[in-house]
């Protein structure tokens, strides 16, 4: 087979130029690698494409040639361009560059479905388009011709689409572009962070991004501050202890303080000291009824400060305690102000206000979760509910999309659970299936929301919210070994989660936005 014929096999197409405006034909000579009749002029291969064209040649045959980037590239010239009938299926973006005084040109009768970004960018002299003939998919690949074709000053024929199926038949030049129909957003991993922890707490002061992290392998609390130049977390400080299973920051007035549970040793809260520039022993918390500290809820109630401690043991008791602030009777910190369950074993506490009204669940592994209702008279949580048919919930997470309010509820055995506010009650909407599960933690960027389902057995799931369905759809996998938690970290202009490892190493991960018309 001769090396013509083996080129013409391995590109399978072949563009035909036919020229409306040539030069004179004055000592023309058949360029090398060419072959010349007296009407034809065929070049295989070779860059040496005549630029001046004798008036009796009325066709040029180029064959596309592999550049050393592996990108075929067109080497013809002329004002006018006609590339049809050629069964063509792709071109490159690069095809047309530097064709400026490019006046008319046809892709007509093609096999092309999409065409690359920018391909007429470069020809600034281009009176006529046809792009009849072709099977063009009216998708986000081709947003950015559908946005040419509305702006372009050239003549250009109907393009019709060829697919998808719904608009299949209608005018992609008539095709509205909605916004944001062609974004899509991913999850990068950003840092791996080599600390394995129990939770993650993000806290923001003085300008500043700060995490604070559980970590019971290392018997201490780890607090790491954002890096703005380097872009990433670095260590800050770090609160020994033992066995350290929850570190919760309160900010509030001047206080800057780290809530710090443990199995052995008791609990404590430490509060940043300025010129030691760091966090020292500020209080030692009452802990006669608690056994097993499992989680930490920090929140304000008409101007007053309170957190709870939930109790996961079968003799201890989730205990709320209260800021005071009395130095004259020495009582300056956090004190027990109301025993909440007993011997119920919970997993996790979560506080919403819901129509004005102050709530606290508790979830429990040996019953379902319960509500209590905060009374204005007594100043106290009144039991006032059970969320029922669901058991066994690790963790309850509380949050809002387009106003309406919903519930997180991680179950470890069977399906976790999505629940809505409705009616004054909370009424299953949606069932993930999770078997091992952790954590169902609940976040979003923008107008974009997100569930993280975390488990010992499998990769992470990330759903991303539907907002014609009003349910969350499988979107994406990411690795984190035995997550426990993922919180959410905006800075720089930049968005990240950050999910604790119990087993492996935090990880941090980019929420970034992906142009699909690219």
């Amino acid at each position: 087979m001769s090396s013509t014929q083996h080129w013409l096999l391995l590109i399978n197409f072949a563009l035909l130029c036919i020229y409306g405006t040539v030069q004179s034909k004055r000592n023309f000579k058949c360029p090398s690698g060419c072959s010349c009749s007296k009407e034809t002029i065929i070049c295989v291969g070779t860059s040496q494409i005549p630029r001046t064209i004798p008036n009796d040649i009325n066709s040029l045959l180029c064959i596309l040639w592999p550049s050393s980037s592996g990108v075929f590239v067109m080497f013809c010239y002329s004002p006018h361009r006609f590339i049809e009938g050629n069964k063509i299926e792709t071109i490159t973006k690069n095809a047309f560059r530097g064709l400026r005084d490019l006046t008319h040109l046809s892709l007509a009768n093609n096999k092309m479905r999409f065409l690359p970004r920018d391909l007429f960018s470069d020809l600034d002299s281009l009176l006529e388009l046809d792009l009849r003939g072709n099977a063009f998919q009216c998708n986000c690949e081709n947003k950015w011709l559908m946005t040419w074709l509305k702006n372009t000053n050239a003549t250009v024929s109907d393009v019709y689409c060829a697919g998808p199926s719904e608009m299949k038949g209608k005018r992609l030049n008539d095709l509205p572009i909605p916004p944001g129909k062609c974004i899509s957003t991913d999850f990068v991993r950003h840092q791996s962070i080599p600390i394995q922890s129990m939770s993650a707490d993000i806290f923001s002061f003085k300008e500043d991004i700060y995490v604070a992290m559980a970590a019971p392998n290392s018997n201490s609390c780890v607090v790491m501050e954002w890096d703005h130049i380097e872009m990433n977390f670095r260590q800050f400080d770090n609160i020994t202890g033992k066995s350290v299973v929850g570190c919760k920051s309160v900010l509030f007035d001047n206080h800057v303080l780290i809530i710090v549970t443990q199995l052995f040793g008791g609990s404590h809260i430490y509060k940043f000291d300025d010129q030691q520039n760091k966090f020292t022993k500020f209080q030692t918390i009452e802990v006669f009824n608690i056994s097993k500290p499992n989680d930490i809820e920090v929140f304000q109630m008409d101007g007053e400060w309170y957190f709870v401690i939930v109790d996961s043991s079968k003799a201890g008791l989730s205990t709320l305690y209260k800021w005071t602030d009395q130095p004259d009777r020495n009582e300056t910190g956090f004190f027990s102000y109301q025993f909440l369950h007993e011997w119920f074993r919970d997993t996790d506490a979560e506080f919403i206000d819901v129509d004005g009204k102050f709530h606290l669940i508790l979830a429990s592994r040996s019953q379902p979760p319960v509500i209590y209702l905060w009374n204005k008279s007594t100043l106290k949580f009144m039991l006032h509910g059970e969320i029922p048919n669901v058991d066994d919930v690790v963790a309850v997470k509380a949050f809002r999309v387009e106003d309406e309010l919903y519930l997180a509820l991680t179950c470890y055995i069977g399906d976790s659970k999505v629940l809505k506010w409705t009616n004054k009650q909370f009424t299953e909407v949606q069932a993930l299936p999770s078997r091992g599960a952790m954590i169902l933690q609940p976040f979003s960027f923008s107008d974009r929301h997100y569930l993280a389902l975390g488990s010992d057995y499998s990769f992470t799931q990330i759903y991303l919210w539907d907002t014609e369905l009003k349910t969350f759809a499988k979107f994406k996998d990411i690795y984190v070994q035995s997550p426990r938690s993922f919180t959410v970290v905006t800075t720089d202009r930049r968005n990240f989660i950050f999910s604790s490892s119990f087993k492996g190493k935090s990880m941090v991960f980019e929420h970034i936005i992906v142009d699909l018309s690219l």
